[in-house]
């Protein structure tokens, strides 16, 4: 009787150590938190410091890869081969975790089992979706974070925010400043050429050229912002669409653009050797452009904040004579302050005029 009472007084000690214990790693977690609202205005519960991060889609991760490279857990989607060598070596490692929003999301569990990130930052814009997967990850312990980047004038204010969010604020400020400095001084040279000046743009995608975005697109964002017209207008869809929506060469021929902005080497190196798309004026005169790629693309796929060097380059190719700066330089000291690259001027101009 005696041992019973005093193995029940045992098991009474040790649920009571228990609960003690567990008080005190709640008290230790809580100590250790604090409480953001995020950019859809939501309150959530973070750790203190965060040394770990995983994001949704590339959009996101090429914005944290900006901020420190460091901070990446994983791969939301594989870089290209043959841009390897550019990324910082801390990143070359990392395992594919994938996204964890949108219809055909498929996230590795075991590789974010794995990561364990200390948060997920995600693009506000896809919000209303997420809910089950948001539901998973809480499962986890591990809190979503919601950045808005609907546009390009978006990426001042996202690179404020995470810069208090990730305690990199004086980095985070250096590339706010820049993309501050860009989108008012293109805002403002772009109102100064008439509108008889600003051209007729076709953005041709895939190897024959024959894809495009419509006008309210995302995509095409650049062209607008350039106070350039996209050529291909639609009378429905919203300004985020998935697009690359195929046309024909005779719907080109009617649009006859005065520019064309070419998404793939192969599309770019024939279209000015192939007698079809002769007759299109952007032919015929020469303005045919490829969107520059090294490392990542400053024009689109994915639109990321490559873009804030991509207008320029883009108000470059279309108003040369009211834009006269040394795209070279500027592109070299972009790379230095976002990548942390030092591009020889060779690299570079090969990289802008293949």
């Amino acid at each position: 009787m005696k041992r019973s009472r005093d193995m029940a007084m045992a098991s009474k000690g040790i649920r009571v150590l228990s609960s003690f214990l567990l008080f005190l790693a709640v008290l230790c977690t809580a100590s250790h938190a604090r409480e953001i609202t995020d950019m859809a205005g939501r309150r959530v519960i973070v750790p203190d410091t965060i040394k770990k991060v995983c994001t949704d889609y590339t959009i996101m991760m090429y914005l944290v890869y900006a901020m420190d490279p460091f901070l990446l857990g994983g791969f939301s989607a594989p870089p290209a081969e043959q841009r390897q060598e550019l990324l910082h070596p801390h990143v070359r490692k990392l395992p594919l975790v994938q996204g964890f929003f949108g219809r055909s999301a498929r996230t590795n569990m075991e590789a974010l089992y794995m990561v364990k990130p200390d948060v997920v930052i995600a693009e506000i814009w896809n919000i209303d979706q997420n809910a089950p997967s948001e539901e998973m990850l809480a499962k986890l312990g591990i809190p979503v974070i919601y950045v808005k980047l609907d546009t390009t004038d978006d990426y001042p204010a996202a690179f404020l925010f995470l810069g208090k969010l990730l305690g990199r604020e004086k980095r985070a400020r250096a590339l706010a400043a820049y993309g501050e400095r860009v989108l008012k001084e293109t805002a403002r040279i772009v109102a100064e050429i008439p509108q008889t000046k600003r051209p007729r743009v076709y953005y041709g995608e895939g190897a024959t050229g024959l894809f495009t975005e419509c006008h309210t697109s995302f995509h095409t964002e650049l062209i607008e912002l350039a106070g350039a017209t996209n050529v291909h207008r639609c009378d429905k869809g919203g300004f985020k669409v998935i697009g690359r929506a195929p046309v024909s060469l005779e719907q080109v021929l009617r649009y006859d653009p005065e520019v064309i902005i070419a998404a793939e080497p192969s599309f770019y190196k024939n279209v000015l050797k192939d007698s079809r798309w002769r007759n299109v004026k952007a032919v015929r005169t020469g303005r045919v452009y490829l969107t520059p790629k090294m490392l990542f693309n400053w024009f689109d796929r994915p639109p990321s904040f490559m873009r804030l060097l991509g207008v320029r380059w883009l108000v470059y190719c279309l108003y040369p004579d009211s834009f006269r700066i040394d795209m070279v330089k500027e592109a070299q000291e972009f790379y230095r302050l976002f990548l942390d690259l030092e591009i020889p001027e060779t690299a570079m101009r090969k990289a802008m005029y293949p």
